[in-house]
């Protein structure tokens, strides 16, 4: 039996489990309660529940304005739509006050599939790492997702967290907790290591087991923290393994392989490859079928590390 839950179902209920007890949230929804699973907050406090219709700008300049009477406000659309629409709200609004803002998006990247390229949102994480102030995450499982969200929340200040759409592997448990700008090694490794958050940590622990069978040693971490960013866990990859192999459903191009690219440039240069979406927009279709097309897989990892080790 399946008792996975997906990460937007947990931010759903994670939100009314905080709401009982911390009469300072307030849930913000650009008319996508039910995709984003937030219409369970407003059933259960409609006093502090606003559908603000599709005006997401609007949308997150009164959120601001909730943050200077108190409230912390929870911002919640499609990816695409925040920060895609609201970015300048963003910019001037909350990044800039360095307001106590919380923007929780849902459906980000290739994952949303049918709704096709204006809707797959692969540049969200390059916009909002780029802003001053703001903490940005993207948590894999449910476990990860809920740490993260209860961390956002007592956390003093803006914060962006993309919340994936689909049920994945749980690496996490109950117990566990989220430690601010900390990754996490879900297997150890000597050979090569391969960092992923999102839907693509279970890819890597699937391309990490097909490759000890040819006894190749794959360290794998979930890299939750976009910023601040974990240099530590990067710096000793680099130094303590032959390369690493990063994996994100997002554009290359100022997601989690630029920002190993950086760290080790800077600190511990080593070979690096990107398995993400190179450059280009996405189209409509599964999810599965537009991960093969645009390579994300677990036979593209596996190249991958080849080509590092070279064998």
């Amino acid at each position: 039996m399946n008792n996975l839950m997906a990460p937007r179902d947990m931010f759903g209920k994670t939100i009314v489990e905080i709401g009982q007890h911390n009469e300072n949230i307030f849930v913000l929804s650009g008319d996508l309660g039910g995709a984003t699973k937030v219409n369970d907050f407003g059933k259960a406090f409609p006093e502090r529940f606003v559908n603000t219709g599709i005006a997401e700008q609007n949308m997150v300049s009164m959120a601001a304005g909730l943050e200077r009477m108190g409230y912390i406000p929870i911002v919640s659309t499609f990816c695409c739509f925040a920060p895609g629409r609201t970015y300048d709200q963003i910019r001037q609004s909350v990044a800039y006050s360095n307001a106590n803002v919380k923007i929780m998006s849902t459906h980000p990247g290739l994952a949303i599939g049918m709704d096709g390229a204006i809707h797959q949102s692969l540049d969200d994480l390059a916009l909002m790492r780029a802003l001053p102030n703001f903490t940005v995450l993207a948590p894999s499982d449910e476990i990860e997702t809920k740490k993260a969200i209860e961390w956002a929340i007592n956390h003093k200040g803006p914060v962006y967290i993309r919340v994936g759409r689909k049920e994945c592997e749980k690496y996490f448990n109950e117990n566990w907790e989220i430690e601010i700008g900390k990754s996490y090694e879900l297997k150890e490794g000597k050979d090569i290591t391969l960092i992923a958050h999102g839907a693509i940590v279970p890819f890597m622990m699937k391309a990490a087991h097909e490759l000890a069978k040819e006894d190749i040693d794959a360290r794998v971490i979930s890299f939750p923290f976009i910023k601040p960013v974990d240099k530590e866990a990067i710096i000793k990859a680099a130094k303590e393994t032959k390369g690493i192999v990063t994996g994100e459903d997002h554009f290359l191009n100022g997601g989690l392989f630029s920002i190993v690219s950086e760290v080790v440039c800077h600190n511990a240069p080593c070979k690096v490859r990107g398995i993400g979406v190179n450059d280009t927009f996405g189209e409509s279709g599964a999810p599965e079928d537009l991960y093969k097309k645009y390579g994300l897989t677990v036979e593209n990892i596996i190249k991958e590390v080849k080509n590092i080790l070279g064998v």
